[in-house]
């Protein structure tokens, strides 16, 4: 039996296992701790079969809680056309991480089409058939709430008209910038397209009832659009780690000082200065074996990077691997790399792979920009030091201490790290309350 007291939550998810990529943690950890603090997600996705997922990990899978209910619709997308049209097998990644070199003719035409005919995104196709789903879930009358998180943001339209519709306390958690991401200018939009993505935006962030963002920073550029909402409905529940996840002992290797880098990185992530220091450093410090590894999306432009430094022959390159074996390479390490996207919306940017980095008690480089969120976790953790993109100096001098630090002991683990705050069970238990908060005033 239902306990009378749970409050049943809609959870819609474009993302989900055997999805990879963090936003698909971010949400299969929220549903598996909603339930210790009284909400009951039922999760409404896309088929996997249909889908369009740039990564997959089936490790998620094994995650999903039993008696979880999860709900797959088919979903209408161009992608399919895409790989036939440019011969390649992959969906274009966060930022087009894996588009090797210049765009061709049929690259640009797609980033025009994807820009101005599919608004605000490439997987707008799937709403029609999530909403269809929802409305039958809907006749169950049980569903005190809705939460819709993206990207991709077009599902939060569905959100929006399921808030017309039925008048439930609506969530829209945006796990990153709208019409500020990173990328944004790539897409070529028209003035007319632009003005409806705009649109879209303006409408999500005044109408939800609540709005979950990742950071400060993006709660502030939110609020700084010309949009009419109260600061205070807009929540800051950051990305986070999940204490199970940390199962694998810290094995540092002895022989080398290995900086390892996981995730997507592309030329937006200037880590140029750290490039240039490491290179300074293998000349002066012949007694300490560098290595660098990255481990997942590198673009072509960061490999020329990386060969232009000078150290293309210590670094590894690793592709994609399941999250699993991605906490088994931070605990393989001896230091962490971090960088955030070099652009105007930078100091929005607060990775989630940041809190992983922090559960993994290794010392923290990060290139980015000070002040920011970023730097301010990192600051109060205790967990290493951010660095300016312009900070060469600054970056010789950590380098040097932290090499000659390496030679006397190479386990250079931290000894205590306060970051018990962002435990995904400690974030799930703040989403609990807005969600049981919204609920009662229906």
């Amino acid at each position: 039996m239902e306990k009378t007291d749970t409050t049943n939550l809609l959870y819609i998810s474009y993302y989900w296992p055997p999805s990879g990529g963090p936003g698909v943690q971010r949400g299969l950890k929220f549903c598996k701790y909603l339930p210790e603090f009284g909400v009951q997600p039922t999760v409404l996705t896309v088929d996997e079969a249909q889908a369009s997922y740039p990564v997959l990990d089936p490790t998620f899978l094994k995650e999903v809680p039993q008696g979880l209910e999860v709900h797959r619709t088919a979903t209408t997308e161009p992608f399919e056309y895409y790989k036939k049209l440019t011969g390649k097998n992959e969906i274009p990644f966060s930022g087009f991480a894996n588009q090797k070199g210049k765009d061709t003719v049929v690259d640009k035409v797609f980033k025009f089409v994807r820009g101005n005919l599919f608004i605000p995104d490439a997987r707008v196709g799937w709403n029609k058939h999530a909403l269809k789903k929802a409305e039958e879930l809907m006749e169950k009358g049980i569903y005190k709430a809705i939460l819709t998180t993206s990207p991709p943001h077009s599902t939060q339209l569905i959100g929006l008209k399921l808030k017309k519709q039925h008048h439930l306390p609506w969530i829209a958690d945006l796990r990153d910038p709208w019409t500020n991401i990173h990328y944004y200018d790539q897409l070529q939009h028209t003035a007319l397209a632009k003005r409806l993505d705009e649109k879209y935006e303006r409408q999500v962030l005044e109408q939800a009832d609540a709005i979950i963002v990742t950071s400060e920073d993006t709660k502030r550029l939110f609020l700084n659009k010309p949009v009419r909402i109260d600061a205070a409905k807009i929540h800051v529940i950051p990305n986070g780690y999940d204490e199970d996840d940390f199962i694998y002992p810290s094995e540092p290797p002895r022989d080398e000082l290995l900086i390892t880098y996981t995730g997507t990185i592309t030329e937006n992530y200037n880590i140029d200065v750290f490039l240039k220091a490491l290179a300074h450093m293998m000349s002066v410090h012949s007694e300490v074996n560098y290595k660098l590894r990255f481990v997942g999306q590198v673009s072509e432009g960061v490999k020329k990077r990386i060969e232009k430094a000078g150290v293309l022959g210590i670094t590894e390159f690793i592709p994609y691997v399941p999250h699993e074996q991605a906490i088994r390479y931070l605990m393989q390490s001896t230091v962490l790399l971090l960088a955030i996207a070099d652009v105007d919306t930078v100091y929005a940017n607060v990775p989630g792979k940041l809190f992983e980095y922090l559960a993994s008690n290794k010392p923290i480089i990060c290139l980015g920009p000070v002040h920011s969120d970023t730097d301010r976790i990192i600051d109060e953790c205790g967990a290493g030091r951010l660095f300016h993109y312009t900070a060469y100096d600054l970056m010789v001098d950590h380098l040097t201490q932290l090499s000659k630090a390496w030679l006397l002991n190479p386990n250079q683990d931290l000894p205590y790290i306060n970051h018990a705050r962002y435990s995904r069970r400690a974030l799930t238990a703040e989403l609990a309350e807005v969600v049981k908060r919204l609920a009662m005033r229906k």
